[in-house]
């Protein structure tokens, strides 16, 4: 009886101290929804103060879309053409009030326009004075913050402005053995305050979650599960283990007297 009794406190302690089980780990666990995989699409990104855009115009008359642009030093000042195409993309910084100096066109409101918009609207009142303008719009700072349990945590530029929440955490190289996946919380601003979100990474559904297209700046954090804040109380040398061997051997010890 003493022999079966120590058996099965040791397989006891040995199950109560083992790894995170399958369910804690694995992605995208469930069933998609009946409408399928694809019914999210992507958000509508719209300029924000602090957001930097690169805005070059260009035209068939190159001379007509000049003035439009930052001035660029050249070394060649007498061949116009030369000039237009050593032409940066120019950056704008959106201030507090959601607004960009623009050359000619002055000051110009630019919060809350999507690429679309902006464009159109620069598009239009460009066509007054230049021929058939050619304007490209960029978000040249797109930053997405993953932070917590991954691998590689820090703040990414995004080169694209449609970004999931899965290309994300594959910048940051995943999620670590010990995060937690069922509970992956993400943090923006919206209209000058923080809203968070709760995400559920093990439900295969999360792709039709409404934050799953991300927006520039957002912050994605990865809680600590439950095995890596038990181990974070022992030191690297497998306190857990020691202290139920220790368990173990005051157990043994006290049927060894009797």
């Amino acid at each position: 009886m003493k022999t079966r009794f120590l058996i099965i406190s040791i397989l006891a302690i040995i199950t109560a101290t083992s790894c995170a089980s399958r369910k804690n780990i694995i992605y995208f666990q469930d069933k998609p929804l009946e409408e399928g995989l694809f019914t999210s699409e992507p958000i509508q990104l719209t300029y924000k103060p602090d957001d930097i855009l690169t805005i070059n115009v260009s035209a068939l008359d190159p001379t007509t879309a000049m003035p439009f642009n930052l001035p660029v030093v050249s070394n060649n000042t007498t061949d116009l053409r030369s000039a237009q195409g050593a032409l940066q993309q120019q950056s704008y910084l959106v201030d507090y009030e959601g607004n960009i100096e623009f050359p000619v066109l002055g000051t110009i409101k630019v919060e809350g326009l999507t690429r679309k918009e902006l464009t159109t609207l620069l598009v239009d009142r460009i066509k007054v004075m230049a021929k058939d303008p050619i304007v490209n719009v960029r978000l040249a700072n797109f930053t997405v913050t993953v932070i917590g349990e991954v691998s590689s945590p820090g703040t990414f530029t995004m080169q694209d402005e449609r970004v999931t929440l899965l290309e994300a955490l594959g910048y940051a190289n995943d999620l670590t053995i010990f995060g937690k996946r069922d509970n992956v919380k993400l943090i923006r601003e919206v209209d000058g305050k923080k809203k968070f979100a709760n995400i559920d990474l093990t439900s295969i559904n999360v792709v039709n979650s409404p934050v799953y297209y991300l927006q520039q700046n957002d912050v994605i954090y990865v809680e600590q599960n439950n095995a890596k804040v038990r181990s974070s109380t022992y030191n690297q040398n497998n306190g857990v283990l020691i202290s139920a061997i220790g368990t173990l051997t005051t157990i043994l010890a006290v049927f060894l007297i009797k």
